[in-house]
């Protein structure tokens, strides 16, 4: 059925898109991930209230997709680190936009103090506390 734009009301390939960035904490963990490589552990740090388990899920699905590649570093003990893959960092676009919405749209529903946070420049300040994380000497992973 087409909708007076020409469009066709169901497209199969947007719902797959959105239901795949839509599960639950996928979008946190592409947010999470779009300025670098990643250890698990840094993921699990960087998302308060995401479980192991889960997160090790929606790392399978996103590897499974294209959109999260996973490297072995082979050292003692060995590594593995994820980054976004050029599918996954053209994520970052519709990203953006969904913060750009949450931000003029929810964030009244949200505590004042997590408001910053949905913003490009909040999406920095979280990149940065990760970083900062990151290069924590002796941080045990």
């Amino acid at each position: 059925m087409n909708t007076e734009h020409g469009q066709r009301s169901f497209c199969p390939v947007f719902h797959k898109s959105v239901e795949l960035i839509g599960r639950r904490w996928t979008g946190a963990i592409i947010r999470a991930m779009r300025n670098d490589h990643w250890r698990f552990s840094d993921i699990a740090h960087a998302i308060p209230g995401l479980s192991d388990r889960l997160l090790s899920e929606r790392l399978k699905e996103l590897e499974l997709e294209g959109i999260v590649s996973r490297t072995v570093i082979p050292e003692t003990p060995v590594k593995i680190e994820y980054h976004l893959t050029e599918k996954g960092k053209d994520l970052d676009a519709v990203m953006v936009a969904i913060s750009e919405w949450a931000s003029r749209w929810s964030s009244h529903d949200a505590p004042q103090s997590h408001a910053a946070e949905c913003t490009e420049s909040g999406m920095d300040e979280i990149s940065l506390r990760v970083d900062s994380l990151i290069a924590t000497p002796g941080r045990a992973d």
